[in-house]
């Protein structure tokens, strides 16, 4: 059996999630990866056969996208040249986690895909999404279509929901608390964070920035440039994380019994529905609109997390399942 697994490399969770799955999918033919899209800092331990440039959301300073730098970065005639360049028919299974070159290329051959990623929990109306303009409804439907879905969630709110993908290393690590707080905040420049958590002073700071090429303390506070390996291990050992509204890494969190706080990023529909689902939850989010972080962030790390996650380990069933299901 030959199986396509075509990956978003924009952010983290995508290859994070990768990095589990392919191993489960090698047990079932040849697996071909394919990865467009250019800002994840995780990479893929294997080949990857297909790098195509893709549609790659570039993440600004300020909480959101940069807007100006993913239009720059959008090659529409180079993404049609890429849907025309992959085999697609010589595969008897093509899974897509919202990759959209191969999402569009399949539909446009008439050929079925799986989507297999947090985006296809969307397809339900029963997953917890905030009011807001229609526009972003119709990004997240359209931007990778697929014959048939598969999803994740923070929870199975439908029948083809699963719970997160949690990596292996991350459920083999021994957790702690040392007291620090660990924060990873990619749309957020380091300089706008470090005089907020100063102002904290008990706290100790591990923050992670993608805004930063040394690494420097600054009082309670230390920064330094993202790192797989080193963030993982201050994650294990933290109090709590203070994060984006994305999915892999909060789920990660929780998982490992932390304290949770995200600050979604303006203007992404996907990170305010993930945020929406952990407000009902009980935990606390900073929104766009909140002016003053300050108040949200002490009464956080004042106050112990009421709610428990628990996330079994369902990836190889799951895996086996849609194999079964969808192989040609």
């Amino acid at each position: 059996m030959k199986i396509l697994y075509a990956i978003q490399g924009t952010g983290n969770g995508h290859i994070s999630r990768a990095r589990e799955i392919v191993p489960l999918l090698q047990q079932y033919g040849d697996v071909d990866l394919l990865i467009s899209g250019t800002q994840a800092d995780v990479k893929l331990t294997q080949q990857v056969k297909y790098q195509l440039h893709g549609f790659s959301f570039i993440f600004g300073k300020k909480g959101g996208v940069n807007h100006y730098e993913t239009w720059k970065e959008m090659n529409l005639p180079r993404f049609i040249k890429d849907m025309r360049s992959v085999p697609l028919k010589e595969y008897n299974l093509i899974l897509n986690d919202f990759e959209p070159v191969t999402a569009w290329a399949c539909k446009r051959q008439r050929i079925e895909s799986v989507g297999l990623s947090h985006q296809a929990s969307f397809q339900s109306k029963k997953v917890p999404k905030p009011k807001s303009i229609d526009w972003a409804q119709l990004v997240m439907k359209y931007y990778a279509p697929a014959s048939h879905y598969v999803g994740f969630h923070f929870d199975r709110y439908d029948d083809f929901i699963y719970t997160p993908v949690i990596r292996a290393e991350i459920r083999n690590m021994i957790v702690s608390n040392l007291g620090h707080y660990t924060v990873y905040l990619p749309a957020i420049d380091d300089k706008f964070l470090v005089p907020i958590l100063k102002q904290i002073p008990h706290i100790k700071w591990e923050v992670f920035s993608k805004h930063t090429k040394v690494a420097y303390t600054d009082e309670n506070v230390a920064v330094q440039p993202v790192n797989n390996e080193l963030f993982n291990k201050s994650l294990a050992s933290c109090e709590g994380l203070f994060t984006g509204g994305g999915f892999e890494g909060p789920a990660e969190a929780l998982h490992m019994g932390k304290k949770l706080l995200v600050a979604p990023m303006k203007f992404q529909y996907e990170q305010q529905c993930n945020a929406f689902a952990l407000k009902q939850f009980g935990l606390p989010v900073i929104w766009g609109s909140n002016r003053n972080w300050l108040p949200i962030v002490k009464n956080w790390v004042s106050n112990p997390q009421e709610h428990q996650f628990h996330f079994p380990d369902e990836t190889a069933a799951v895996i086996d399942k849609v194999v079964r299901q969808f192989a040609r």
